[in-house]
């Protein structure tokens, strides 16, 4: 029965009329399975000499062992964002003699064999094996690697209950980021605590089973809960709920533009992945702290500007990456309306531009690393608004991917609205910018960089209706494909 389903899965991509697309997509997305799975396999080999020379005094399984609180934090968190839910077409199997059981445990066996389960013991295989030719006793090496893998299996189906239920995760994320905090601000050694535990668990080999139970035991709640909902009319069913109105009368004001503005507020507030998507554009405010903190980085500008272009421009990054995509699913009814195509962009460009200045609004904070830092990332704010905006814009006529909005997957590993056109306009959006510092900075000195990105964002701003104008022939061209594309479901 098991190969039978997988064989089902199998004809279904194949079959599917963005086979081509999604070959595309997933090829790609092997490439990036292979790098990372590479770059844990050369940590998980160095590792150990690494911590060996540049800690001498300490045992470096110890040393492991004391960050590893983290290691599976930042795993749940990643996993949350990125990790999909359990799912396939299961609908059509209900009317016929299969035992839900079976169904149940082939939708979890696919999650144990997952790319999210796999990549780790890249790294944990690795160090195990250097531990054992560095002499260390195999039985209490075998029962610490289990232990990792079995808590990496537990994590992954607490991923899947906690998901249910977003509360849960932000009480564990909160938690998390306050003995972050506590460790960083050297209150109390909670890496201690950690160390301890897997310590302990290394000592005493039989210690191993804990994990194992654990992993069982969450496996048979997702197993009851999956079994609870498996029903034409329950959880598997598409969930309907009261649909409230919002007028959002004040943004009247902006005339035939507001029918545009309200339509994206609206599909923000409504729909789960542009709430997720907005998330994410706040996580890009944090981005500094990567480079802000770190010697290396505080005076080499051009990775200063390529961090306050994620700062300020998350939003138009995210959300505006994918217009016209977010309306695919009626885009003839926008298309028919007696509104010209400009006030359809220029509603998109007033919405990232709001959203930007929001940004460098919220980025002062920054000031705290020194005004120059923060000059940077306004001038980068700037650039968004005046050209990034534009490009963005620009993109968007060569990306036919529809989105279906009602389709429950995540934010950041959903592929829909995914076009190689975007990945190939971040080049002039990321370097521009640092061509045009670096240049005059090299002459004239830091102030003369900044003027420069500054004008050359504001002609964008003074020049935006001309900028729109050739957009709007671009999209008027490609107009009739456009909507033939979205047409067609993924």
């Amino acid at each position: 029965m098991i190969r039978q389903l997988i064989s089902l899965e199998w004809k279904q991509f194949f079959r599917s009329k963005a086979m081509g697309q999604s070959l595309a997509i997933k090829i790609l997305i092997g490439f990036l399975a292979l790098y990372f799975m590479g770059s844990f396999l050369l940590l998980g080999l160095g590792t150990y000499f690494l911590l060996e020379e540049t800690f001498p005094d300490r045992d470096p399984l110890k040393l492991v062992n004391d960050y590893l609180i983290f290691w599976f934090a930042a795993d749940l968190i990643y996993r949350f964002f990125l990790q999909k839910l359990p799912v396939m077409n299961i609908k059509p199997l209900m009317i016929f003699p299969i035992k839900k059981s079976k169904i149940i445990h082939y939708l979890l066996g696919k999650t144990t064999f997952s790319f999210y389960n796999i990549l780790p013991l890249f790294f944990f295989i690795p160090f195990s094996l250097v531990l054992l030719t560095k002499g260390y006793p195999p039985l209490n090496v075998i029962s610490w690697l289990l232990t990792m893998i079995f808590l990496e299996l537990s994590i992954n189906y607490l991923n899947f209950l906690i998901n249910k239920i977003n509360v849960i995760f932000y009480v564990v994320l909160s938690v998390f980021v306050i003995i972050a905090g506590i460790e960083y601000l050297e209150i109390y050694e909670v890496t201690r605590v950690g160390g301890f535990i897997f310590n302990l668990i290394y000592e005493q080999p039989y210690l191993f089973l804990i994990p194992l139970f654990l992993a069982g035991f969450l496996y048979s709640r997702n197993y009851k809960f999956l079994k609870e909902g498996f029903y034409l009319d329950d959880k598997i069913s598409e969930g309907v709920s009261e649909a409230k109105t919002n007028e959002l009368n004040w943004l009247n004001r902006f005339g035939s533009l507001s029918v545009f503005l309200k339509n994206d507020i609206r599909l923000i507030s409504r729909n789960k992945r542009p709430k997720q998507v907005l998330l994410m554009s706040v996580m890009f405010l944090f981005y500094g702290l990567i480079f802000f903190t770190q010697d290396m980085y505080s005076e080499s500008y051009p990775w200063i500007i390529f961090a306050g272009l994620f700062i300020t421009g998350g939003f138009l990054m995210t959300f505006g990456q994918l217009v016209p995509s977010w309306d695919s699913e009626y885009f003839k009814l926008l298309m028919s309306q007696n509104i010209p195509y400009k006030k359809y962009l220029e509603s998109k460009w007033y919405l990232m531009v709001v959203a930007t200045i929001i940004s460098i609004v919220l980025s002062l904070p920054y000031l705290y690393f020194g005004w120059k830092v923060y000059s940077v990332i306004l001038a980068a704010g700037f650039f968004n608004i005046g050209l990034n905006s534009h490009i963005t814009l620009l993109g968007g006529v060569l990306n036919r991917i529809p989105i279906e909005l009602n389709v429950k997957a995540k934010a950041f590993s959903n592929t829909q609205g995914f076009n190689i056109t975007q990945m190939l306009l971040v080049l002039p959006k990321m370097v521009l910018p640092i061509i045009l510092f670096y240049i005059p900075y090299l002459f004239f000195g830091f102030r003369a960089g900044i003027l420069t990105i500054i004008l050359v964002s504001a002609s964008g701003i003074i020049f935006r209706d001309f900028f729109l104008k050739q957009i709007e022939k671009v999209y008027q061209k490609g107009k009739y494909k456009t909507i033939q594309a979205y047409a067609e479901k993924q």
